[in-house]
């Protein structure tokens, strides 16, 4: 197993990756911004390194600082949690080159599925079903791209192949429009990204979001630990998540669940993975994968009983999968709810003092925050404040005791969207299970289609 960990992130996913060394007996170093003194997993970390002030540019997305904190403190491995660095391919080079082990994939294999481009056309090879488009960028010849978008069909999506997160994508219903769109995505895309290539999707009017999540060692062996819906979304950023995905065709589950596996193997995947899908009329369309842990791993490891935190640690380690296929059996339902510290009808962030904080509790309840009473949530970073999961037998059983869950929770001085969340869960079309991702804008009123 792996010596000494750093952990190259914040709040609640560092505590996650804290924990789960601990239990496996590994030693760890918390690195922090000067805006960050006082989270709860620097007290709990062996060693804590300030590794610059409180702009993320200069600190936590500032490598060099932390290769410089791993070398100071005799670290043997980086964990990159999500966000930040996490999908940075130059950030997992430059962590193995400088002789430490990268807690996720190889640089190579981020690089691959981090373009959108070169993720689908690995996709197409391993057999994963991908929406009709372009099938790599869309030409700059004019008479070429208008054909292509006519033989799949309008209305399109272009999106930059660099994009990600919601942004660099336009969407298309008429012809004369698609030379113009096509033009200023790549423009936006150049501004934002830095790089200007640009695909054609088929623009799928009334999709859910179904992910598949992965486990693969890099060595010849991976499996699936089954899906998650995570279609309640809110300009793109997931709201609620949820495990396993309700009303999806079995046959088709079933043969996606195993193309996943298969494609993990093609590219040598290592680590946990996630494969993103839109779903529509029986189908699934690949649409990114994600190269890392997700915000929404708890409800997987809900319903498999699968750690998948320290599954990372032992594949960095060097080790084979713990688990077989077989190994994995899913069982009951299980809900998340992200807390976010931001107004529950405006949106906007609400940093500052938690005057007092009560975490819910009761059968099948867990809550992965770094949140205590009298911690302040500086305005520096993402609104994240925590995550309400809670398990049952059967979905209902999840959606009553989440019900319970959040009438508990108590975050006193600051906004939160728990109101929102409150609501969420007992919403009829989403108690009834299966919304598409247009339902939560449609609800507040945002939608655009």
């Amino acid at each position: 197993m792996l010596e000494k960990v750093l952990i190259a992130n914040r709040g609640e996913i560092a505590l996650r990756i804290l924990r789960a060394c601990k239990e496996l007996g590994i030693k760890t170093v918390a690195v922090h911004s000067t805006a960050d003194r006082e989270l709860m997993h620097l007290a709990l970390a062996d060693e804590s390194v300030c590794i610059g002030p409180a702009q993320a540019t200069n600190s936590y997305l500032h490598i060099p600082s932390i290769i410089a904190a791993a070398e100071v403190t005799g670290a043997t491995a980086i964990h990159p949690g999500y966000g930040f660095l996490a999908e940075n391919a130059d950030f997992a080079e430059q962590v193995e080159k400088s002789g430490f082990a990268f807690v996720g994939p190889r640089a190579d294999t981020i690089r691959l599925m981090g373009d959108k481009v070169s993720a689908k056309d690995a996709m197409i090879k391993a057999g994963v079903p991908v929406v009709p488009g372009s099938d790599g960028p869309l030409p700059e010849d004019e008479d070429e791209a208008l054909r292509i978008a006519r033989e799949v069909g309008y209305p399109v999506i272009i999106k930059a192949a660099g994009g990600g997160g919601g942004r660099g994508m336009r969407v298309v219903h008429k012809e004369e429009d698609l030379i113009k769109s096509a033009k200023l995505t790549r423009t936006e895309a150049g501004a934002a990204f830095g790089n200007p290539m640009v695909y054609l999707e088929k623009f799928l009017g009334n999709p859910r979001h179904v992910e598949v999540q992965v486990l693969s060692d890099g060595q010849g062996n991976a499996i699936h630990l089954g899906d998650r819906d995570c279609s309640l979304q809110r300009r793109h950023q997931k709201v609620l998540e949820e495990a396993p995905a309700p009303y999806i065709d079995e046959k088709a589950r079933a043969e996606v669940l195993q193309r996943c596996v298969d494609a993990c193997v093609e590219i040598g995947y290592r680590g946990a993975g996630t494969f993103e899908f839109l779903y529509e009329d029986g189908r699934f369309y690949f649409i990114e994968m994600n190269t890392r842990v997700q915000v929404e791993h708890p409800v997987t490891e809900m319903v498999t009983g699968i750690d998948i935190v320290k599954e990372m640690l032992s594949i960095a380690a060097g080790n084979k999968l713990s688990y077989t296929q077989k190994d994995v059996v899913i069982r009951g339902h299980a809900l998340e709810c992200r807390i976010n510290a931001e107004d529950p009808k405006t949106f906007m962030p609400s940093p500052g003092k938690v005057k007092h904080f009560h975490a819910p509790g009761g059968n099948g309840i867990r809550v992965d925050s770094h949140l205590y009473s009298g911690y302040a949530v500086p305005p520096n970073y993402d609104s994240l404040i925590g995550k309400v999961i809670a398990y049952g037998n059967s979905r209902d059983e999840a959606l009553a005791r989440m019900r319970n869950a959040l009438e508990e929770i108590v975050v006193d001085g600051i906004k939160t969207n728990v109101p929102l969340h409150r609501d969420l869960v007992r919403d009829e079309g989403f108690c009834k299970g299966g919304v598409n991702i247009h339902y939560l804008e449609k609800k507040l009123g945002m939608d655009k289609h």
